[in-house]
C-alpha cells in the first residue's frame, strides 16, 4: 500500500471508530501529505475573511466562508460556492480554526454528493493552551506547515 493510499485508509478508519458521516478525518500533517501526493485533492478553508485577514491563510487553499463574522450567520450559499469551486469527483478536505466547522462543512459535503470528503482535525490554530493562547498546542501552524499573513 502506498502512503498516500494508508494514509487515506488511515483517516477512514478514524472516522469509522467514531462514527464520522464523511470519509475520513486527517491531521494537519496528514492533509499536507495527501496536498504534495494527490495534485487532484482540494484544502477548502472554510474560515472568516476576517480570520484569513488576522491569522493567516494556507497557500493554495480554497476559501469558501461557513458562516460570518461578527454574529456567524450560516452561508446559505455554501454548497453552491463549493460546487461551482471544487468538483464533487475531486477529494476534498476541510479546515477551520479548530476543527468544528470543518466537521459540519465536511458533513454537507458528504450529504451533498462529494464522496471523498474529509475534515482537518485540530484546524489551523488548534486547541487553546493553558494561557489560552491557540496556534501552539497543535493545528496547522503548530505543526510548522506552510502558511502566510
Amino acid at each position: 500500500m502506498n502512503s498516500l493510499s494508508k494514509t487515506l485508509e488511515e483517516a477512514k478508519q478514524v472516522a469509522l471508530a467514531n462514527d464520522l458521516p464523511y470519509s475520513g478525518a486527517l491531521t494537519p500533517q496528514q492533509a499536507q501529505e495527501v496536498l504534495q501526493s494527490a495534485p487532484h485533492a482540494k484544502l477548502v478553508d472554510v474560515r472568516s475573511r476576517q480570520e484569513l485577514d488576522l491569522v493567516g491563510r494556507i497557500p493554495g487553499a480554497e476559501h469558501i466562508e461557513w458562516s460570518y463574522y461578527p454574529d456567524w450567520k450560516p452561508n446559505p450559499d455554501f454548497l453552491a460556492q463549493l460546487t461551482m469551486q471544487v468538483d464533487k469527483e475531486s477529494l476534498v478536505m476541510f479546515i477551520c480554526r479548530s476543527g468544528g466547522r470543518s466537521h459540519n462543512a465536511a458533513t454537507a459535503a458528504q450529504q451533498a454528493g462529494y464522496t471523498e470528503s474529509y475534515n482537518v482535525l485540530q484546524g489551523f490554530e488548534g486547541e487553546p493552551n493553558r494561557e489560552k493562547q491557540r496556534g501552539k498546542t497543535n493545528g496547522w501552524k503548530a505543526a510548522g506547515l506552510p502558511w502566510s499573513n
